[in-house]
């Protein structure tokens, strides 16, 4: 099989269908997940079986309350995640035509599905008082991973993390 990257056209539905099916099969990986005090959990899933050769790379990841991903990038790659257990907000930076770049904060609850493009920050943490449990989808998958902090211009790059030397 050959691997390809998503198509534009249908890369969110394509996106929420590996989702999907990742979550079909909760029962099997589910009782794995792990929660650590000291950082988020999480693991790389195999969607071979799901995505027909695809260039995508799904992870679970845990959440105690108070973590978080801060601010960051996916490296040019599009994006979805479902919250399994729990509730996550996300803040989402958004610069329009006018007035100044802002940070927008939704609430993600078990169940719901948030899809993304090539250029979203976002920073996700577990504001709530119960653990959360989430899955993540990327196509292409994701070899960069620009860090920012915001400020009232805007986010400012604070680190570069490559896939393989930083996670």
């Amino acid at each position: 099989m050959t691997s390809h990257a998503l198509t534009k056209p249908h890369l969110h539905t394509q996106l929420r269908t590996v989702v999907d099916g990742i979550l079909a099969e909760r029962a099997q990986w589910l009782p794995t997940v792990q929660f650590d005090a000291a950082q988020r959990w999480y693991r790389r899933v195999d969607t071979s079986h799901l995505g027909d050769a695809l260039d995508v790379e799904a992870w679970i990841l845990s959440w105690l309350p108070g973590q978080g991903t801060g601010l960051h990038d996916h490296g040019g790659a599009s994006g979805a995640f479902a919250v399994v257990t729990g509730t996550l907000h996300e803040h989402s930076a958004r610069t329009g035509l006018s007035g100044p770049p802002r940070l927008l904060t939704s609430s993600r609850t078990s169940g719901q599905l948030r899809a993304f493009g090539s250029h979203h920050l976002h920073d996700v943490v577990n504001v709530g008082s119960e653990p959360a449990v989430s899955v993540h989808v990327y196509s292409p998958t994701i070899t960069t991973m620009t860090r920012y902090r915001w400020t009232r211009r805007g986010a400012v790059v604070t680190a570069v993390e490559r896939a393989g030397a930083d996670w």
